[in-house]
């Protein structure tokens, strides 16, 4: 029995859309005719979701709030003793969101079927990631599914508000920011042309400042469409470069090597990497697989290639933390807790604790960059706003000397 996305119309004619469960799409046809409707469209949702994957950008249309939440609900039933189908249909039963649902159900209709709950998930691998089919994979052969799901629910939570805490940081400062160069565009746009044109029948020189900031208004004036579509087809092109991997590897080089950006790019990327590798050992994910699935959550390249080659030199022989000190990228904290971890055997617990290390001065960071960020965008503001005043001032102070 499978799940099925239907779209029909009721008895007055409207679009009404669906999830139901049934053997075939003649089923569902069949169950929608005896409910008075008309069958429009039955899709089964696997096959549906596969179509939508092979389409360019798609990306399942389930956000990482909805993911962390339907992690949560689906742990706290298997850990209580539920089966599993009657879990995941509880849990589609929960959600108000038609495409969760129907990806639940469609979940469970492959269980029925005698798959692996693994198996399938990777039926909608835009939805649920390699991390998290692997560590799920992990938790069934185990026989930990439950305690596995836990601690899946547990990361994904911390994820999710991780990229909300970054969300919230950013907002104001690029608000801010936007807003400080709208006033002095508008200053410089509609205010100086009317102040500084009282100047203009007194036939004298004006001092530098003042003529500097005529000439910057008049080609604001003039030229700020052009200005800003070039500044617009500039950022597109630098995004479509970033495409292309070798642009972006420089390009994530040079982060690397910029004066504190550098050591936010470092600590976000480590905290990253640790948090997943410390999820999938603990799940019983081999260390080479970790090691793999937690290079590709690693957004800097030159570091995620760095991860690559430490794999290597493990399947070699090599000690991890040897392995990761040789990149040079990541901070001699983890690769000293990585070590003792080895040593004591004793690696899941030293990675959680590389991992909360890392994510508490990532937290340090980020609030100390945007404490400093929002009085130096003022002050920034407040000189520009100084310098355009003065340059409108300094000729009304001399008019009498203008005059003469």
């Amino acid at each position: 029995m499978g799940a099925f996305e239907y779209t029909a119309l009721d008895a007055d004619g409207r679009s009404i859309k669906g999830v139901l469960e049934g053997d075939a799409p003649r089923q569902i046809r069949q169950q929608l005719r005896e409910k008075g409707m008309t069958p429009l469209a039955v899709d089964e949702v696997s096959d549906r979701a596969s179509r939508k994957t092979k389409q360019p950008g798609a990306r399942g249309n389930v956000s990482a709030t909805d993911l962390a939440v339907l992690t949560r609900q689906l742990a706290t039933l298997v850990e209580s003793g539920t089966p599993l189908d009657e879990s995941l249909q509880t849990v589609s039963q929960q959600t108000e969101k038609a495409r969760l649902q129907s990806i639940m159900l469609a979940v469970r209709s492959r269980i029925k079927e005698g798959h692996a709950l693994a198996e399938a998930l990777a039926d909608f691998p835009k939805v649920f990631p390699e991390l998290y089919r692997a560590t799920v994979a992990a938790g069934e052969s185990t026989g930990h599914l439950g305690t596995v799901l836990s601690r899946l629910a547990d990361y994904t939570e911390s994820r999710q508000e991780l990229i909300q805490k970054i969300t919230q940081a950013l907002i104001y400062p690029i608000i801010l920011s936007l807003t400080a160069i709208a006033i002095v565009v508008f200053l410089l746009a509609y205010v100086v042309p009317q102040v500084v044109s009282v100047f203009d029948d007194l036939g004298q020189t004006l001092p530098l400042l003042t003529r500097m900031l005529i000439v910057t208004s008049e080609f604001i004036v003039d030229y700020g469409v052009f200005l800003l579509a070039i500044i617009v087809g500039l950022g597109i092109a630098f995004k479509s470069m970033l495409k292309q991997e070798k642009f972006r590897y420089a390009y994530h080089l040079l982060l690397l090597r910029l004066p504190q950006i550098s050591k936010l790019v470092r600590v976000l990327n480590t905290a990253r990497f640790s948090r997943t590798f410390s999820i999938l050992s603990g799940s019983g994910v081999p260390v080479l697989e970790s090691l793999r699935i937690s290079a590709a959550v690693i957004g800097n390249l030159p570091m995620r290639q760095a991860v690559e080659k430490a794999a290597k030199r493990v399947r070699e022989g090599a000690a991890l933390n040897m392995a990761l000190d040789q990149s040079g990228f990541f901070p001699p904290l983890m690769i000293h807790l990585i070590a003792s971890g080895e040593a004591s055997g004793k690696l899941e617990d030293m990675l959680e604790r590389a991992a909360a290390s890392q994510e508490r001065e990532l937290d340090n960071r980020i609030s100390t960059m945007m404490k400093l960020f929002e009085p130096l965008v003022i002050l920034g503001m407040g000189v520009v706003v100084m310098i355009i005043v003065l340059a409108i001032l300094m000729p009304i102070l001399n008019l009498n000397q203008l005059v003469k």
